[in-house]
């Protein structure tokens, strides 16, 4: 089958081009609800309360408005408070014993390894905690780059995901049209940026547990979404690359 620019294929011919996938790391490459995620809230958590002078309950009500308003904690921290991005970052993602709560799974290698085009991984966490999940799980020899918060600064502003204009300057610092690309990701509003861009998206379910919204638990994926699936190898597949006759591990 001929390999199109990365999206589920269907009955219309596309034009052969190396696709740009864009991987998102949490809850996507591996299970950080599981390894990181209780640890990490409670890192922030006690961050607030320190260099605010919060009480817990006044600090998970600013972070909670902050997220719902920005998209992240960390940017309503530095718009309101003057919090160095690069301090939080280092203070909240220390996470001792991140490493023995990873878990491996080698047909995720198995599957990145025979996944045609270019490979990054594209993160709203800082580049050290990216760089320690990716390397524990063997994971790091497989991508082209690792795009972290620190690289998503446009006009002396942090924009992560699912910043638009972040997404259409990543594009263009690789070299690509957005329509090249196609962000793997688990978080749909993620995905909606990048559609509106013309990238393409994969709804990546692996991890979507009972607790999720009501429309992320759906078996039905949105207008913007090109396909869902439940695993890297299930990825690779539907675009129409077969197992790997070598056995990679």
């Amino acid at each position: 089958m001929t390999h199109n620019a990365g999206v589920c294929p269907d009955d219309t011919p596309a034009p052969r081009i190396t696709p740009v996938w864009l991987f998102d790391l949490d809850d996507t490459l591996h299970d950080a609800y599981r390894s990181a995620m209780p640890q990490l809230a409670q890192a922030m958590g006690c961050y607030v309360q320190s260099e605010l002078g919060l009480s817990a309950a006044q600090s998970d009500a600013l972070r909670r408005r902050y997220w719902l308003r920005y998209g992240a904690t960390l940017l309503g921290l530095v718009r309101h408070h003057g919090v160095k991005a690069a301090h939080f970052l280092h203070h909240t993602h220390e996470l001792p014993g991140l490493e023995a709560r990873l878990q491996r799974h080698p047909h995720d290698i198995a599957a990145l390894a025979t996944l045609p085009g270019r490979r990054f991984v594209l993160t709203n966490a800082p580049r050290a905690y990216a760089l320690r999940v990716l390397r524990t799980l063997g994971l790091l020899a497989y991508f082209d780059g690792v795009i972290t918060i620190e690289d998503m600064a446009m006009f002396g502003q942090l924009r992560p995901k699912p910043d638009a204009r972040m997404l259409r300057r990543v594009a263009a610092k690789l070299g690509v049209q957005p329509a090249q690309c196609t962000l793997v990701e688990d978080t749909l509003a993620h995905q909606k940026s990048a559609r509106r861009i013309g990238m393409k998206t994969v709804w990546f379910k692996r991890w979507v547990r009972a607790r999720a919204p009501r429309d992320v638990r759906s078996a039905r994926a949105p207008a913007y979404v090109d396909c869902r699936v439940h695993s890297l190898r299930e990825l690779r597949l539907r675009i129409g690359v077969a197992d790997d006759p070598s056995g990679a591990r």
